[in-house]
């Protein structure tokens, strides 16, 4: 799957070993920053992340803050794009079954690299319902966008 992650100081000791998992799973990873442990702010490495996967140049987004907080608002405020915090199982299969989340926001403080891994396994091998209620839903949370 093409991926593209991105996140800011707090998140990137955790991103290195999600960028270093994607990779050797087969992934094909656009790493989009930071590059440096240095303080930057995620709002410009989320609209990276967004950019890429509203121009198709990614399948699925992974962005990785201090708690994801951050970086789920961020990712929200860019038309086309839903992201969702995940720092559990449910959440990482159900954001895009039901709402077609197309961007995984975890915090780097919250979440040990284990448990990171099998939540982005969960995420990317997820699908979006067929389900009528669901295609709805979003269909009006696209309206939203235009706005």
């Amino acid at each position: 799957m093409k991926i593209v992650i991105g996140g800011d100081h707090a998140g990137y000791e955790l991103k290195q070993k999600i960028l270093a998992y994607l990779e050797e799973q087969g992934h094909e990873v656009n790493h989009v920053g930071s590059y440096t442990p240095e303080m930057v702010d995620f709002p410009d490495i989320a609209k990276k992340v967004c950019k890429a996967l509203v121009d198709g140049e990614a399948e699925r987004g992974i962005m990785v803050c201090g708690s994801g907080v951050g970086a789920a608002i961020a990712c929200n405020k860019y038309p086309g794009i839903r992201a969702s915090v995940v720092h559990d199982i449910y959440t990482a299969h159900q954001c895009v079954e039901h709402d077609n989340v197309q961007v995984m926001a975890i915090g780097g403080q919250i979440v040990g690299d284990v448990v990171a891994r099998e939540l982005i396994d969960v995420f990317l091998n997820a699908k979006f319902s067929d389900s009528e209620e669901f295609q709805k839903r979003v269909a009006k949370l696209e309206e939203m966008d235009a706005r």
